[in-house]
């Protein structure tokens, strides 16, 4: 599907914007603002709850890199309980899961909650984005857990920019190793001027190369 396409099928999806409330705060630096988030798909399953699932996928749309699921895991039981999978409708990869610290299963404690994607916290991942994953669409997303078992619910699927680049997948193309190229230093553009007795300039007179090159990282 082509770019333009992909792009039109999200901006016509039903991902709809909440306003949040504004709280009754005095002026200052700290007075609450008027916050705009997206209305991310949620639902509950015995003492299990989701809430803000998200497909992610890559910002350029004719990329195949790796894609995320984010989310927030409730437990509301006196006992923990381990994700053992998470599988999205029509994708036959698998899931990589890993807790925001070492190896292992990815346990959400018991009256805890975990939060799935986002610097430093656990990460749900695809090697990469398979064609059933098109911006826009409703996917069906079940997540398996140890004692609750199956808990399914339909997710948007969306590319990794704006509110949701920082939730996306780890591996995005920085913008500056696409565009960005090093300048031409001073010294290689400019020739060495005679010195005031005639004498040609030494190489010690001669002013050093020093390109540099800024990059920016996304995130």
């Amino acid at each position: 599907m082509s770019s333009s396409l992909r792009r039109g099928a999200l901006a016509a999806s039903a991902l709809v914007f909440s306003i949040a409330t504004l709280a009754a705060c005095g002026a200052g630096n700290d007075a609450q603002t008027l916050e705009i988030k997206p209305d991310n798909a949620a639902t509950s399953v015995g003492d299990i709850k989701l809430q803000n699932v998200v497909i992610i996928t890559q910002p350029d749309p004719e990329s195949t890199g790796p894609a995320a699921i984010s989310a927030t895991v409730f437990n509301g039981s006196a006992k923990a309980q381990t994700l053992e999978s998470i599988a999205v409708d029509g994708v036959d990869r698998t899931v990589e899961i890993k807790p925001a610290k070492g190896d292992g299963k990815l346990t959400v404690p018991a009256g805890g909650s975990v939060v799935i994607g986002g610097e430093n916290n656990a990460t749900a991942s695809l090697s990469d984005t398979p064609e059933a994953l098109q911006d826009g669409n409703a996917q069906k997303v079940t997540f398996t857990f140890s004692e609750t078992g199956e808990v399914s619910l339909r997710a948007f699927v969306v590319p990794a920019e704006h509110y949701f680049a920082k939730w996306g997948p780890s591996d995005v193309p920085s913008p500056s190793a696409e565009s960005g190229s090093a300048s031409p230093s001073a010294s290689e553009s400019a020739s060495a001027s005679p010195s005031a007795e005639g004498d040609s300039a030494s190489p010690s007179d001669t002013a050093s190369p020093n390109a540099s090159q800024s990059e920016t990282a996304g995130h």
